[in-house]
C-alpha cells in the first residue's frame, strides 16, 4: 500500500488562548517596565536569544514570538542576557508555560571562529557589531541557566544550533564527538528545523493542562526516554559489517496488518518494541513506518569508531523526507534520545500567514541609533522561499530547513514590498534580494507526489537534475516582473545563491534575471573544477557553468551591459587533493580569476561533508569498515596551503605555493610569463605571515572552560595526521592513484576550459 503525502493541521486553525484579549503589541517586551505598559502580569512564553531582538521576519524569534503572539499568548523575549549569573534571566518574571531557548540566527560557534578557529572580533547581531555578547554554546549556556533561575519551569531548546546537535555530532571546535545537546543543556524537549508546526503544537497542548513528559510523538521533536516505546517495531543499524546475503531497503509503505505482531506475554506494551529485526538482515518485511524507529549506533560508540559516525550520518540524511522518514532512537548512557520524524511543511497559505504577521521591521527602540549589521543587510530583503533540495554536502541548510520548498504567494511578497514601503525608515526603492536558501528554487518541486512520498534520495539535483522535478522558473520570472512594477521601487537585486544548473533549464528566467536584477556583477558557486572533489560535494561540473556563463554573456550583451560573474570556491574540503588545488588554480590563472574572499572548508555539526572529515569515508555511499576511504587535509598547514592556491595572485602565498609545487614536481609553473602560476622566488615583495589559532584558554566568550573550544590534540592523533599528511604517499598521489614519484607524474595541461 502506497501512502501519499502526509498532512497536518493547519497552522492557524488551533484556538486562541484566553489572554489574546491583551492583542497585539507595538514590540515584544524585553523588561519588566514594558510587560507593564501593556497590563501583563507575567508573559506565557519567554525567548532567550543570543541575537539582538529585531522585529523582522528574518530573526527566528520575531518570527516564534509573533506567531504565538497571534494564538493569544504572552511572548516575552530576553535578547542577548548576560550569562554569568541567573540575574538577567529572571527580569521578566517566571513564565507561566515554558523558556523558548535559541543561540540566535547562527551557531554560536560559527559566529565566533573562523575555519581556521581564529577568534572573530564582531558579530552582526549585536548591536554596533561588537562580539562576545553571547556565550560558546550558547544553547547550552541559555538552558542550564534557565534551570538554575526557575528549577520547575519546563525548557524548549531550538534553532540552528540545536537543531544540528540534536543526535551525537562531531565537534570541530574541540575535535571530538559531543552527545545530543538534548543532554548536555539538561532541556525538557529539543524543537528541529522551522518549528513554527511544533511550536504551536506543544504550546497548545501545555496551554491544555499537558506536561512535556506527555508529548512525546510530536514531528520535529526531541526528547529524552528511558526505554523505547511500546508498540514499536525496531530496525537495527548499530553495525555496518553483517554476515550473509543484504537485501534492499524495503518500502516504508508496506505495512503489516494489525494483529500480526504482538508483544510477548508479560511485556510492558509502553517500554517495549514487538521486536528487533537487524537492518541488513531483514527479508522485505511489510511494516508500518508509522510504528517503525531505527536505532542507531549508540553515543558512546560513534564517539569512539568513526566509521560507525559515517554510517550514522548517512541513516540521519536518508531518514529527512517528512513524508517517509522514522524515528530514529540513540542510545547516550542509560538515556535514549528519540527523534521523531520531520515536520510536514507549511502549505503556502500557512507561509503566506507566517510572514503577514505584524513586524515592525526595525530593531527594537531600546537600541535607539545603535547599527545592527546583519538588520541592515536584510531590512529591504524578503524571503520568498524556504528550504533546498541541492544536497551540498558541506551545507547544512538541508538538514535545518528540509528538502521540501515551501513557497509563499505572489500576493504575499507584494504586500511585503508595501510594509517595507511604509516601515523601513529612510527606504528608498530598493528591494535588495527575493530569495532565501536559494534565490531559484520558488515553486520548484517533485511532479509526482507518489515520488516524492517514496523517495530517500539525498538531492533532486546530483549527479544528474532528476526527470520528476519541475524546473519551470515562469512564476519567479512573473515575480520578477510583478515586483518592478511597484510603484515607488526602482531596483530589485537578486542576492541569495544562484543554482545555475536549474537556471540553465529556463532560459527566459536567465534572460530576466541577466537583464533586469544584476548590478554588474552575479555571485556564484561553482566550488571547485575536479570531478573527484565535486562529487564529494555533490556538485555539477564545470561544463554546466560554462554552459551558464555562455548564456549570461549572451544577455548581458543583449542587454547593452557589461557584467561579470563571480565565482566562489572551497579550500581544503574532503576529497581535496593538492593536485585537485593546482588543476583549480590553473583554471582560475587561465580565466583571469583573482578571488579576494576565498573559503577554506568549515565543518558544521550534522553536514555530510564533516562526516566525511572527521571519519575518513563516505557517506554518500553504504559505508563498511572496508568502503571507499577519502582523503582530507587536516593540518593546519595543509589547509593554509590549499586556500593559497585560491589566492595564487597574492604574494604571501606564493613561497608556500613554491615549496609545493616543487614537493609535486611542477616547477614549470614556477617563474615569469602567462602560462606560470606564481613567480620565481626574485619577485617576492613581502614577508609571507602565518595566521594565528586560537589558544588553550583564550578569552572567548565562554561561561567556563568545559564550554570553550580548544586547539589542543591528542598526541596520538596529532602523530597519526602528521603520517597521514608526510609519510611516503603524498597527498596527490594517494587521491588519485599516481606514483609518487614525482618525475613520473603525469603534469596538469593549462588549458581553458
Amino acid at each position: 500500500m502506497i501512502k501519499r503525502h502526509k498532512t497536518a493541521k493547519q497552522l492557524f486553525s488551533y484556538p486562541l488562548y484566553w489572554a489574546e484579549c491583551y492583542g497585539i503589541s507595538p514590540f515584544l517586551p524585553t523588561t519588566r517596565e514594558e510587560m507593564d505598559a501593556l497590563g501583563w502580569d507575567s508573559c506565557d512564553v519567554i525567548i532567550v536569544s543570543g541575537d539582538a531582538y529585531v522585529d523582522h521576519p528574518s530573526f527566528g524569534m520575531a518570527v516564534l514570538g509573533r506567531l504565538l503572539e497571534s494564538k493569544g499568548y504572552r511572548v516575552g523575549i530576553i535578547d542577548q542576557p548576560d550569562w554569568r549569573n541567573t540575574e538577567d534571566f529572571m527580569r521578566l518574571g517566571r513564565p507561566n508555560l515554558y523558556f523558548g531557548i535559541t543561540a540566535g540566527n547562527m551557531d554560536s560557534l560559527i559566529n565566533r571562529y573562523t575555519a581556521d578557529l581564529k577568534v572573530r572580533n564582531d558579530d552582526a547581531y549585536t548591536p554596533y557589531g561588537v562580539g562576545g555578547k553571547r556565550p560558546d554554546r550558547a544553547v547550552i549556556v541559555y538552558s542550564q541557566r534557565c534551570k538554575e533561575a526557575f528549577h520547575d519551569v519546563p525548557v524548549m531548546i531550538g534553532g540552528i544550533e540545536a537543531s544540528l546537535r540534536r543526535i551525537a555530532q562531531y565537534d570541530y571546535w574541540s575535535d571530538e564527538v559531543r552527545r545530543s545537546v538534548l543532554i548536555d543543556s539538561t532541556a525538557d524537549i529539543l524543537l528541529y528545523g522551522n518549528a513554527e508546526r511544533a511550536m504551536i503544537e506543544v504550546t497548545h497542548q501545555m496551554a491544555m493542562g499537558k506536561t512535556l513528559d506527555e508529548l512525546t510523538d510530536i514531528r520535529g521533536t526531541t526528547i529524552v526516554r528511558n526505554s523505547p516505546p511500546g508498540g514499536f517495531t525496531e530496525i537495527d543499524s548499530t553495525r555496518v559489517d553483517w554476515p550473509g546475503k543484504v537485501d534492499q531497503i524495503y518500502s516504508p509503505y508496506e505495512y503489516i496488518p494489525e494483529g500480526k505482531c504482538q508483544t510477548k506475554d508479560g511485556e510492558e506494551s509502553d517500554v517495549m518494541p514487538i521486536r528487533v529485526i537487524p537492518a541488513p538482515l531483514r527479508r522485505g518485511e511489510k511494516l508500518d513506518p508509522e510504528k517503525t524507529y531505527i536505532r542507531l549506533p549508540s553515543f558512546e560508540k560513534v564517539s569512539k569508531d568513526p566509521v560507525l559516525y559515517a554510517h550514522t550520518s548517512r541513516i540521519l540524511h536518508l531518514e529527512s523526507n517528512p513524508h517517509n522518514a522514522r524515528a530514529l532512537i540513540q542510545k547516550h548512557g542509560k538515556k535514549e534520545i528519540w527523534v521523531n520524524p520531520p515536520p510536514i511543511p507549511l502549505e503556502t497559505p500557512e507561509m503566506d500567514g507566517v510572514f503577514d504577521l505584524p513586524y515592525a521591521r526595525v530593531p527594537h527602540p531600546k537600541y535607539k541609533k545603535a547599527r545592527i549589521p546583519a538588520y541592515d543587510m536584510i531590512k529591504t530583503s524578503i524571503n520568498i522561499m524556504r528550504g533546498c533540495f541541492g544536497g551540498c554536502t558541506f551545507c547544512s541548510i538541508t538538514e535545518h530547513e528540509g528538502r521540501v520548498i515551501q513557497s509563499r504567494s505572489h500576493e504575499s511578497i507584494l504586500k511585503e514590498i508595501e510594509d517595507i514601503k511604509d516601515k523601513v525608515p529612510g527606504f528608498t526603492g530598493h528591494i535588495s534580494d527575493l530569495g532565501g536558501p536559494t534565490s531559484n528554487m520558488y515553486t520548484l518541486n517533485c511532479n509526482d507526489d507518489e515520488v516524492q512520498a517514496s523517495c530517500r534520495k539525498l538531492s533532486c539535483v546530483y549527479p544528474t537534475i532528476c526527470s520528476n522535478l519541475n524546473t519551470d522558473h515562469s512564476p519567479t520570472t512573473q515575480l520578477y516582473r510583478k515586483t518592478r512594477a511597484v510603484e515607488g521601487i526602482h531596483t530589485v537585486s537578486i542576492a541569495s545563491g544562484l543554482r545555475y544548473d536549474l537556471a540553465v533549464e529556463d532560459p527566459e528566467y536567465v534572460r530576466e534575471l541577466v537583464t533586469h536584477h544584476v548590478g554588474g556583477l552575479l555571485k556564484i558557486a561553482p566550488e571547485h573544477s575536479e570531478k573527484d572533489t565535486l562529487s564529494k560535494m555533490m556538485k555539477p561540473g564545470m561544463g554546466t557553468y560554462d554552459r551558464f556563463k555562455r548564456m549570461f554573456d549572451k544577455y548581458s550583451k543583449e542587454a547593452g551591459k557589461k557584467q561579470h560573474l563571480i565565482p566562489y570556491f572551497i579550500a581544503a574540503h574532503p576529497g581535496s587533493s593538492d593536485e585537485d588545488m593546482l588543476n583549480l588554480a590553473v583554471w582560475l590563472k587561465t580565466n583571469d580569476f583573482k578571488p579576494d574572499q576565498v573559503q577554506t572548508f568549515y565543518p558544521s555539526p550534522m553536514s555530510l561533508a564533516t562526516a566525511m572529515y572527521h571519519s575518513g569515508k563516505n557517506p554518500l555511499k553504504p559505508v563498511t569498515y572496508k568502503s571507499e576511504d577519502v582523503y582530507t587535509p587536516k593540518d593546519a598547514k595543509q589547509r593554509t596551503v590549499q586556500k593559497g592556491f585560491l589566492r595564487y595572485h597574492d604574494p604571501s602565498n606564493w613561497q608556500d605555493l613554491r615549496n609545493i609545487l616543487v614537493k609535486m614536481g611542477r616547477t614549470d609553473l614556477i617563474g615569469h610569463g602567462d602560462h606560470k602560476l606564481v613567480p620565481a622566488e626574485d619577485k617576492d615583495k613581502q614577508t609571507h605571515r602565518r595566521p594565528q589559532k586560537a589558544k588553550p584558554g583564550q578569552a572567548t566568550g565562554a561561561s567556563h572552560t568545559s564550554n570553550r573550544p580548544t586547539m589542543e590534540k591528542n598526541a596520538a592523533a596529532e602523530k597519526a595526521r602528521r603520517k597521514n599528511s608526510h609519510g611516503a604517499k603524498p597527498a596527490s598521489s594517494r587521491n588519485t592513484g599516481e606514483t609518487a614519484n614525482p618525475a613520473k607524474r603525469r603534469k596538469t595541461k593549462i588549458k581553458a576550459r
